[in-house]
């Protein structure tokens, strides 16, 4: 069994294995409130030290470029104006931005302090080297589980030895450190400590999550919420609907809650789609007007926020895409030297806007399997590849144009040997495993607020190349953790 083909596991191995997961939260809920572990490889891939290095290195970077585009309100104003007349989501959300920051005559700055929470997704093309395949500046979520899959991992090499280097893509590979869970806690603390000093106040800082009803993602949420707690504080969770009629403001604009007190961060794990500000029992003239409005409420308050409409728009494709398209020296507007801009456009891929003359282009010259088509949704099922794309742009209407974008596919290194994947306690052999890296950034009151530089730790979705939706919760994901290569 030994000689070609890695073993596969034993009953008891599984068994012990989804145990291990369910009882440290790497979870999703079930609708009848019992818990079915997350899918996770049984040994980690591999990637050269020095790639991990590079992204390590630039990612905290991206954080600080995200920061300052998404506090050039004029910008965003103007450079998405034609996205807001494609995408009626896009719309609202930079009718709520000018509402919260004001005619730019009259600027009066929300009292709300920007903390950037950022998950920077990049895959390692076998040519092009790393590539961004997308920001994540709203929900980015999931640190916990990234940093369970790497305890994971070393738990599986202690228990198991020769099954973890039976599975193990290379022998010599030493784990990558992963604290994303700490990290990101560390940094939303510091931001709530911060909030907090400015008012006389001696109890706890107060951390609110606004969440998704019935979600079932829930556990990454909680175990955020465990460490926040561990760090000394208080946390809470609410949907938009609760929170629509429990808001209310203190002195000095406090942001209070109902039954609670003051709040000093304000977390969004919802707020990302048109269904999160849906309210169908409150009968509103223009749809989803009463939960986006307290978001803005949410803004006008000296509270730490993350996401900001400001961030959810300067983490867009589109604004991506201008980003890629910007000349390096045009950086300095937003505070990177030249050797920082060239380092954040080396790692940009290319991306290509709709419009009359490209989708020609595309119809007639370009080799169609190397690109994907995007538009602005977050979350899983909003990629079209290959042929489809042109069925997909010959039934865009031209005002839809600037929702979309083209964006060169990204081809990773597939594993080199078979994995050992683990989905609903049975073990399933994947012989084309491939990766997606994501890096978390914290940024809070222009500075990097972990103990890392910025960069707060790793999560890593495996799944097979043949497979086109890559979400662990929305897709075909695997969970995974990184080992090093020289």
């Amino acid at each position: 069994m030994h000689n070609n083909a890695a073993s596969l596991l034993t009953n008891q191995v599984i068994a012990e294995a989804t145990e291990w997961a369910i009882m440290h939260g790497v979870a999703f809920r079930q609708a009848n409130n019992s818990a079915s572990h997350c899918p996770f490889s049984i040994a980690p891939m591999t990637i050269e030290r020095k790639i991990f290095e590079q992204l390590v290195k630039v990612t905290p970077i991206i954080s600080k470029l995200i920061n300052n585009v998404s506090e050039d309100h004029d910008f965003l104003q103007t450079s998405l104006q034609d996205v807001a007349k494609a995408d009626p989501f896009f719309k609202r959300l930079l009718a709520l931005h000018q509402q919260a920051h004001g005619d730019i005559d009259a600027r009066i700055q929300p009292a709300r302090k920007p903390l950037l929470l950022m998950r920077t997704d990049f895959m390692d093309d076998r040519k092009l080297g790393a590539k961004v395949i997308e920001f994540n500046g709203i929900a980015a979520g999931m640190a916990p589980f990234g940093q369970r899959a790497t305890e994971f991992h070393r738990y599986m090499n202690n228990q198991w030895p020769e099954t973890y280097h039976d599975w193990i893509e290379n022998k010599r590979a030493t784990p990558a450190e992963n604290h994303g869970l700490e990290q990101l806690a560390f940094g939303i603390t510091q931001a709530a400590t911060k909030v907090k000093a400015q008012f006389e106040e001696s109890d706890k800082p107060t951390f609110l999550m606004v969440v998704q009803e019935n979600e079932d993602n829930v556990y990454d949420q909680h175990l955020l919420e465990i460490e926040l707690q561990r760090l000394g504080l208080r946390t809470i969770r609410r949907t938009f609907k609760q929170l629509s009629s429990q808001l209310s403001s203190g002195k000095k604009q406090r942001l209070l809650l109902q039954g609670v007190g003051a709040i000093d961060v304000v977390y969004l794990r919802a707020g990302y789609q048109y269904s999160d500000y849906h309210a169908p029992k409150l009968d509103e003239a223009v749809c989803c007007q009463t939960l986006s409005q307290t978001r803005l409420f949410i803004e006008q308050h000296h509270v730490a926020v993350n996401a900001t409409f400001s961030q959810q728009l300067a983490t867009s494709k589109t604004m991506q895409m201008l980003l890629s398209q910007t000349p390096i020296e045009e950086y300095a507007r937003w505070g990177l030297s030249l050797a920082e801009a060239r380092s954040v456009k080396q790692v940009f891929a290319e991306m290509k806007p709709i419009h009359a003359d490209n989708i020609t282009w595309f119809n007639h010259q370009a080799i169609k399997q190397d690109w994907v088509l995007k538009n602005q949704g977050e979350g899983g099922g909003h990629c079209i590849f290959g042929d489809d794309i042109s069925e997909k742009l010959a039934l865009l209407a031209p005002e839809e144009y600037d929702a979309w974008a083209l964006m060169r596919r990204l081809y990773p290194h597939e594993r080199e040997r078979p994995a050992l994947a683990i989905r609903n306690g049975k073990q399933l052999q994947v012989d084309n495993l491939i990766s997606e890296i994501g890096l978390f950034s914290a940024y809070f009151d222009s500075k990097p607020v972990t103990q890392l530089n910025g960069y707060a730790g790793y999560l890593i979705r495996s799944k097979p190349a043949s497979e086109n939706e890559g979400g662990v919760h929305s897709g075909q994901g695997i969970l995974d953790s990184l080992s090093l290569i020289e």
